[in-house]
């Protein structure tokens, strides 16, 4: 689990309501400690805006237990499929197996102590429901903190209902907020009056703090009792709180002027967050023109109808969720929807293009960032391509352009969900033919790596036969080489290197060079090394480290670096070896791919016990074992990937015993993958000694991807759009 989206560190939540040092929460800060205390599932209710996402982290921060606090938010999700994927997002679960996501959170939970805050379930309570209940009979460890407006209604649920801030609270935020934006408010009557309109909803005085540097409190309070009139002949049915929250909302929006109104409902098209090039494409024209869309976002950002974020991806904004609904009501009215959810398709579509033509590039982390934050996005274009009719082939086209997504970064479980559905409708000819084949490999490619030979097998044998029927060359090389792979991993050698080189052939015969074509390579150099042509392996994979040296290419070089790696063990140079596989393992980490981490720990393993140290190996061993169940089968369930690993056992056994070998992999086993990696790049004698060694998942991101317009961005080869 990683330490990045614990609750007690930044959260998405704190976005424009936060209420420093949760001024005046400090009773119900410790009364829900206590509800944690009390019992294993705890929900935080009240309306929306009231400030439960805030005290929810504080709280879990108080009470966090041995593996940690850790958020997983909800809110942007539409389709209750997802509720369990978001689930092993939000505890950090990287899983590349085919196994169903409630089972990895079984298994992985099982032996844990845990508090999983979920935040936002309302709108999926009877999924949410159902799985907080079972995952609580099967992880006896797990505490659960949910905040919603509505309970779950499970059994043994302890509710701890949160109401506004008393009056003096409210005028306090209220003060606190406009002396931050230059203007000074005194205690009087207007305020206090102003704030009980606004019946201490911390939200509603955020809104009202961004008015009142135009208007007085007197003139807010004569704006907002029009607004009430205006109410008091309308359903009665909501709690007046609810009434009151809408009003000021409400409210807020009859004070914007008619761009910024138009922009706060076109804004309510995105999931999660959004940055500005996103939001001049999808928003711009139509009575709002791009070039307006940056001065009207600035101004709904100073009013707290958006709050911005310094993200790994660069400056992006976000809605809460009670404002972007209020959006939407106005676009639906506008009957404007339908248009403004094309334009956001189109957008991701053309950032996945971009995308995929910028991972062969030195921008590599900074596109694994960028897919990161657009990842809910992403999946509303996907739903939408694959539920409106006629447009499955486009759902096919964008999953398979986030391959590098998928097998990079560890989300294979997730990309065979969107490949999978999108291969379901009948296969359309014609234009979507394409698209369709490029899914086809790409599934056949997530397959292998998951271990599912059949799957692959089908997959890729169903590409291959319909790319020699409508003479498509780029799909011919890729399923041909995606066969090869299965072939390595499978041990027929003879065959990996018929079909791996006659794919690379194909590919020089079509000018076809990125990621994936140096990756063919590296795969043809396993099978030489494993064939015992050290030398042919070496020059192979010296060749790709050059290819992506000149490139800025790191993924495929990190495979590369494991050849060389394991070329230099067998000639007795361990040194180049560690060094090696220490670079591999840095890179592979920093962009969540277990399965090239797992085999430089495995590697590393042996080069250790070579060198001395047949105690630390035997830990790494373990390290390993405890990673290979979220990667799939073992090494494989190869002889030839398999054979480093007995000899480093048998070695390090011979050397420690039975007894003092086991005891080492026990403890390995029991290290969480973060602590794993740190202690498979410490090096020989380093042992148990603390070493802030391990880069952060994605890396630190020097400032944000260069923005231009992905959905006229033009295909050229390098990025296997063609496929």
């Amino acid at each position: 689990m990683r330490d990045h989206q614990r609750a007690d560190g930044p959260t998405p939540g704190n976005l424009p309501l936060e209420l420093d040092a949760f001024m005046g929460r400090a009773a119900e800060l410790a009364g829900l400690a206590r509800a944690l205390d009390a019992s294993r599932l705890v929900t935080v209710t009240g309306p929306g805006g009231v400030g439960k996402s805030r005290l929810a982290a504080q709280a879990g921060a108080l009470r966090a237990p041995r593996d940690g606090v850790w958020r997983a938010e909800l809110a942007p999700l539409r389709d209750p499929e997802f509720v369990e994927y978001a689930v092993l997002e939000g505890l950090a679960l990287t899983d590349h197996t085919a196994r169903p996501a409630r089972e990895i959170l079984y298994d992985r939970l099982a032996d844990r102590e845990v508090l999983l805050l979920l935040d936002g379930f309302e709108h999926l309570v009877d999924t949410c429901a159902e799985l907080v209940a079972e995952l609580l009979r099967r992880a006896p460890g797990l505490r659960v903190l949910a905040v919603g407006r509505r309970p779950l209604g499970v059994a043994g649920e302890l509710l701890f209902p949160l109401a506004p801030l008393d009056e003096d609270e409210a005028v306090r935020l209220l003060r606190e907020r406009t002396d931050r934006q230059g203007v000074t408010l005194g205690d009087d009557e207007d305020v206090r009056e102003l704030c009980r309109r606004l019946d201490g909803i911390p939200l509603a005085v955020e809104l009202a703090a961004g008015r009142l540097r135009a208007l007085s409190p007197r003139r807010l309070l004569d704006r907002l009792d029009d607004r009430f009139r205006l109410l008091d002949g309308g359903p009665r049915d909501g709690l007046p709180r609810h009434r009151n929250l809408r009003t000021a909302i409400g409210w807020s929006h009859e004070l914007c002027t008619p761009p910024q109104r138009l922009l706060w409902a076109r804004l309510s098209v995105f999931a999660g967050t959004f940055d500005l090039e996103a939001a001049e494409y999808v928003c711009g024209g139509e009575g709002l023109p791009a070039d307006d869309i940056l001065d009207v976002l600035t101004q709904l950002l100073a009013q707290s109808v958006l709050g911005r974020e310094e993200t790994p991806a660069g400056v992006r904004y976000r809605m809460l969720d009670t404002v972007r609904a209020y959006g939407a009501e106005w676009l639906t009215a506008a009957g404007d929807g339908d248009r403004l959810r094309r334009r956001h398709r189109d957008w991701y579509l053309g950032l996945a293009t971009w995308c995929e033509l910028e991972w062969f590039s030195p921008r590599q982390a900074e596109v694994a960032a960028r897919i990161d934050a657009e990842l809910p996005n992403l999946r509303d274009a996907l739903e939408h391509c694959l539920t409106e009719p006629g447009e499955a082939h486009l759902g096919q086209y964008l999953a398979g352009s986030l391959w590098f997504h998928w097998v990079g970064c560890g989300r294979l479980a997730e990309g065979r969900h969107w490949l999978q559905r999108s291969l379901e409708p009948v296969a359309e000819r014609g234009p979507g033919e394409q698209a369709r084949l490029k899914a086809l490999w790409v599934l056949g490619h997530v397959a292998v790596l998951q271990g599912d030979p059949v799957t692959a097998l089908g997959a890729l044998t169903e590409c291959r036969e319909e790319a020699e029927r409508v003479e498509n060359p780029t799909a011919v090389a890729y399923a041909e080489h995606r066969t090869g792979c299965l072939a390595l991993v499978t041990d027929d050698m003879p065959r990996a290197e018929t079909l791996l080189r006659s794919a690379l052939e194909r590919y020089r015969e079509i000018g076809e060079l990125n990621s994936n074509v140096l990756m063919g390579q590296v795969e043809l150099a396993m099978t030489r090394a494993f064939q015992g042509d050290l030398a042919d392996a070496v020059e192979l994979c010296e060749d790709v480290r050059r290819v992506c040296e000149d490139h800025g290419e790191r993924w495929a070089r990190g495979y590369a670096l494991y050849v060389l790696a394991y070329a230099a063990w067998r000639e007795g140079d361990l040194t180049a070896a560690r060094e090696l596989l220490t670079e591999g393992l840095r890179n592979a980490y920093a962009f969540h791919d277990l399965l090239g981490s797992v085999l430089a720990v495995e590697l590393l393993a042996l080069v250790t016990v070579a060198d001395g140290d047949a105690a630390e190996a035997a830990v790494l061993q373990g390290a390993a074992a405890g990673m290979w169940p979220s990667v799939g089968l073992p090494l494989f369930g190869s002889a030839y990937y398999n054979a480093p690993h007995e000899r480093c056992e048998t070695m390090a056994r011979e050397q420690l015993g039975d007894e003092r070998y086991a005891r080492g992999v026990r403890e390995g086993a029991r290290l969480e993958r973060d602590a794993a990696v740190a202690r498979a790049l410490r090096g020989p004698g380093h042992g148990g000694r603390p070493l802030s060694a391990v880069p952060s998942p994605r890396g630190p991101v020097r400032g944000a991807v260069d923005q231009h317009e992905p959905a006229a961005s033009r295909t050229r080869r390098g990025g296997e759009t063609a496929g």
